[in-house]
């Protein structure tokens, strides 16, 4: 398969396998590679012209398979940011949806929950100062409702914590404890989901946190 590509950097083929969602070659790359470093460090520092990582170039033209199999890597970064535009690889897939036919939205909708499953930070900013939720267009609801569900699990993983995971205070410990940012504004939080047994929950919890 490398054969088709003489003369070209391992770079640029790695590149090009992104661009055009070529798993053979893709492949054939990573087994050459002699570890899990040499694999994670091409990977994540492979870079096009422009400033894109590998990852920025998958997802810009939808190419669930090369996501699929960049994520399976060790040590792979999901966020790593672009020059031009500070976008992360999330940002880059939700270019993509909003450029393609309502028809391949379930498609879309599809990839970028793997790369949210996968690790893909919601918050970060571009150079424009737009999250990813905020970049997606209005009238794709699905996505807007899928990225909302996973920002709202998130800021709720801390609720849930089994016995064995409490740490007990050392006797000598002092007695002052410093409240979590996140967990003083979750009072004021506003809740996302649409599942009835989840908001009877979520009220729950917040009714017991202010002692009613």
């Amino acid at each position: 398969m490398a054969d088709a590509f003489e003369g070209a950097s391992v770079g640029e083929q790695l590149i090009e396998a992104c661009r055009r969602n070529n798993i053979d070659l893709l492949t054939e790359i990573i087994e050459n590679c002699k570890s899990d470093k040499e694999i994670s460090d091409l990977l994540n520092n492979t870079t096009t012209v422009m400033g894109n990582h590998l990852y920025h170039e998958a997802a810009l033209q939808g190419n669930y398979e090369v996501v699929d199999m960049l994520l399976d890597q060790p040590e792979f970064e999901c966020d790593p940011i672009n020059r031009a535009e500070g976008d992360t690889p999330l940002h880059s897939a939700i270019r993509w949806i909003n450029n393609e036919p309502a028809a391949q939205r379930e498609f879309g909708n599809a990839l970028v929950e793997m790369m949210l499953e996968a690790g893909s930070s919601t918050r970060i900013k571009n150079k424009a100062k737009l999250t990813p939720y905020q970049l997606v267009d209005p009238r794709n609801a699905g996505l807007r409702e899928l990225i909302q569900r996973h920002e709202y699990a998130a800021l709720n993983a801390g609720d849930f914590v089994g016995a064995n995971e409490i740490q007990q205070p050392k006797a000598n410990a002092s007695a002052q404890f410093d409240v979590p940012a996140e967990e003083e504004s979750d009072n004021d939080a506003e809740f996302s989901g649409s599942d009835d047994e989840e908001r009877v929950e979520w009220e729950r919890r917040r009714k017991a946190k202010n002692g009613r």
